[in-house]
């Protein structure tokens, strides 16, 4: 079985709501899709030689560009995902969160071409509420949302 770990930072927003930061797949598959195409940072692991909350971190920087905020993290635990098991954290983001750059990965395009061609792993990232975030997410990782909702804010 393959591992795959990731953080989704979380806030108060203005409104008083809680709010999740959220990337947008990148490459042609994902490009007109919104609704179950957005997804938590994350990046598959070798359980014998790294740790989940590592990968978490080192994919956030890969996707967005820049260091996890710093702030309180809340383990939201694992779900069976794509094949994978997926482990998820939230941490509380204190500092503001902007968009930068995600990294680049190849993928075959179009499927079974021969054909390759770069793309951004993802291609935004942005705050939104809990209830747009279920809309957007892939269902997989929903239920890092409920865990989100029933964890106590800091």
């Amino acid at each position: 079985m393959r591992h795959s770990a990731g953080v989704m930072p979380c806030r108060v927003g203005h409104d008083g709501d809680l709010e999740v930061f959220l990337v947008h797949m990148g490459g042609p598959f994902w490009a007109r899709k919104d609704e179950g195409a957005w997804s938590i940072t994350k990046g598959e692991y070798d359980p014998e030689t790294e740790e989940p909350r590592a990968t978490a971190r080192r994919e956030f920087a890969e996707e967005v560009g820049r260091a996890v905020p710093e702030g309180q993290w809340v383990d939201l635990g694992e779900t069976r995902h794509s094949g994978k098991v997926v482990t998820a954290y939230a941490v509380w983001a204190t500092e503001s969160l902007e968009w930068l750059r995600s990294n680049e990965i190849e993928i075959e395009w179009p499927p079974r071409s021969g054909r390759t061609m770069s793309i951004p792993e993802v291609d935004r990232g942005e705050w939104m509420s809990l209830e747009r975030a279920r809309e957007r997410l892939v269902k997989g990782q929903r239920v890092f949302l409920d865990r989100l909702s029933a964890a106590a804010c800091p």
